[in-house]
C-alpha cells in the first residue's frame, strides 16, 4: 500500500535536519582530488614561470620537479583524502596522513587478504597519524595537502608554527576551506622563502580579491573554488537530489544523503 507524505512533516524535517550529500557518492571527492594533483603538478613544474618563458620565447626553462619520489602529507583522510591517495600512488609518492581516528583494519576474503580502511585497500597510506602528529608529519613532507573539514578546532590550523615546521621549500596545497590557513603566516613564509609554493582553490575571503598582494609571488596558483565544479559531480548530485525528492514524495526511506543536526 502506497503511503502519502504529510507536508507538515516534511517541513518539520527540513527545519530541524540538514541533509548532506556525501562527496564519495557523487564524484565530488574525485574531482577535488584531481584538482589537488593539478595544483601540485602546477607548482612542481612552475606553471607561472613557464608562461613567462612562453612570452619571452625561451625554451627549456624553467627546470621543474616531478611528483615521483615526493612525500605527500594528506592532512584529513576523509573521502577526498582517500580519493587523493588512490590517484597519487601511481605517481610513485610516499603518502603520510592524519585523521581524528583510524578504524581497525579488516581482513577481506579475496585472493590475497588485504587490510581495508573505509572500503579501500589500507596500503594507500605509508604512515598514519593523529592530530597530535601534524607538526612531525609536516616536517617530513615535501607537499602538504589540506583536506580537513572546518570547525573551531581546525580554523587557522596552518599557522606560523605549522608552516615553520615544514621543510624549507616544501609546497602547501589547500582544497578544503580557506580559513584553515592563517593568511599572515602564509604571506610571511612566502616572503622569507621558507614556503616553496602555494596552491589554493579556496581563499580567506571569497570571491578572491584580484588585487591581493599575495598575487605578487610567482610560486602560487589560485583557482576560483572550482575543485568540485565538474560536469560529472554536478550531474551525480542532481540525480541524488532528484531521487531524494521522489523518496520524500513516496514516503520511503531516504538514500544517498546523510542527515545532520
Amino acid at each position: 500500500m502506497r503511503t502519502t507524505t504529510n507536508p507538515s512533516l516534511v517541513f518539520s524535517f527540513v527545519d530541524h535536519i540538514f541533509p548532506r550529500i556525501p562527496s564519495d557518492a557523487t564524484g565530488n571527492a574525485a574531482s577535488c582530488a584531481e584538482m589537488a594533483i593539478y595544483l601540485m603538478l602546477g607548482l612542481l613544474r612552475k606553471q607561472n614561470e613557464m608562461q613567462i618563458s612562453v612570452k619571452q620565447k625561451k625554451l627549456g626553462e624553467p627546470v621543474g620537479e616531478t611528483l615521483l619520489g615526493q612525500t605527500v602529507f594528506i592532512m584529513g583522510f576523509g573521502n577526498i583524502g582517500i580519493d587523493l591517495a588512490k590517484r597519487l600512488k601511481p605517481f610513485g609518492v610516499k603518502i603520510i596522513a592524519t585523521k581524528r581516528s583510524w578504524a581497525s583494519n579488516l581482513q577481506v576474503p579475496v585472493l590475497k587478504a588485504c587490510p581495508i580502511q573505509n572500503g579501500v585497500v589500507d596500503d594507500l597510506v605509508d604512515k598514519k597519524g593523529s592530530h597530535e602528529d601534524i607538526y612531525e608529519f609536516a616536517h617530513q613532507a615535501d607537499i602538504v595537502v589540506c583536506c580537513l573539514s572546518l570547525n573551531k578546532e581546525t580554523v587557522g590550523i596552518v599557522n606560523k608554527s605549522f608552516i615553520s615546521s615544514m621543510k624549507k621549500g616544501a609546497l602547501l596545497v589547500n582544497i578544503a576551506r580557506g580559513s584553515l590557513l592563517d593568511y599572515e603566516a602564509v604571506v610571511h613564509h612566502l616572503e622569507s622563502g621558507h614556503l616553496g609554493g602555494l596552491g589554493i582553490d579556496v581563499a580567506w575571503t571569497e570571491p578572491f580579491d584580484p588585487d591581493d598582494p599575495i598575487l605578487k609571488f610567482k610560486n602560487i596558483i589560485i583557482t576560483p573554488h572550482v575543485a568540485g565544479v565538474t560536469e560529472h559531480s554536478y550531474r551525480s548530485m542532481a540525480k541524488i537530489v532528484g531521487d531524494v525528492a521522489l523518496q520524500l514524495h513516496a514516503g520511503t526511506p531516504l538514500t544517498g544523503i546523510e542527515l545532520v543536526n
